[in-house]
């Protein structure tokens, strides 16, 4: 399975804002993005020109990409199903990646990242509906119920996880029991249940030409 090497942060540093791929970090003083806000390499730091519509689009595509952890044709493939489903294909494709099983860990406080949730799922902690699932792409709908599993100790650092992360919030879509380590999917997400800032309609007109 194909894996980043890019550091996190220079991530950030690209797309001009926090992406809070880090966890924690990211909220801390001790995030790079703070201290560097400017664009990776040696040309970072210069006067940018003015961007045309395509770059504009193209940043905001990375940046949705970035966020979620998926590589291109990963996301590609998601853009082609959301053109097929019913809706607007911009939600319908913030919906699918809202709908995957490593942001839906992420999204319950069991995993301080999307990265780390994503270690939790691959290393076989997660089951849904009562069967163990392991494929971190693995696209969650309503009804379902998805419960953390694993010996004591990985039970406690995730509880440990969960009173880190009580001020987080929890969407709205989905319903969690902390105790049980539990998530009950009420529905799927909208655009609002993300709390993102990404132009949705921005990555459908890049896709369009």
């Amino acid at each position: 399975m194909a894996r980043r090497t890019t550091a996190s942060c220079r991530l950030c540093r690209r797309e001009s804002e926090k992406l809070f791929l880090k966890g924690e970090r990211c909220t801390s003083e001790k995030c790079a993005f703070l201290k560097r806000e400017y664009a990776p390499g040696q040309h970072g730091q210069m006067r940018r020109r003015k961007k045309s519509d395509y770059a504009i689009q193209l940043r905001e595509k990375q940046k949705a990409k970035r966020i979620y952890g998926v590589f291109e044709k990963q996301f590609e493939n998601y853009f082609k199903k959301a053109e097929r489903a019913k809706g607007a294909t911009g939600e319908v494709l913030l919906q699918f990646l809202e709908r995957r099983l490593d942001n839906l860990i992420y999204r319950a406080c069991y995993a301080k990242s999307r990265s780390a949730s994503r270690q939790l799922v691959g290393h076989g902690f997660v089951r849904v509906n009562g069967r163990k699932v392991n494929i971190p792409s693995f696209l969650v709908k309503a009804g379902d119920e998805v419960e953390m599993t694993g010996k004591d100790a990985q039970i406690k650092e995730i509880k440990e996880t969960v009173k880190i992360l009580e001020d987080r919030g929890i969407p709205e879509w989905i319903e969690t029991s902390p105790g049980n380590l539990a998530v009950k999917i009420k529905r799927l997400p909208t655009k609002k249940d993300t709390g993102l800032k990404i132009e949705e309609n921005l990555i459908v007109e890049l896709y369009s030409k």
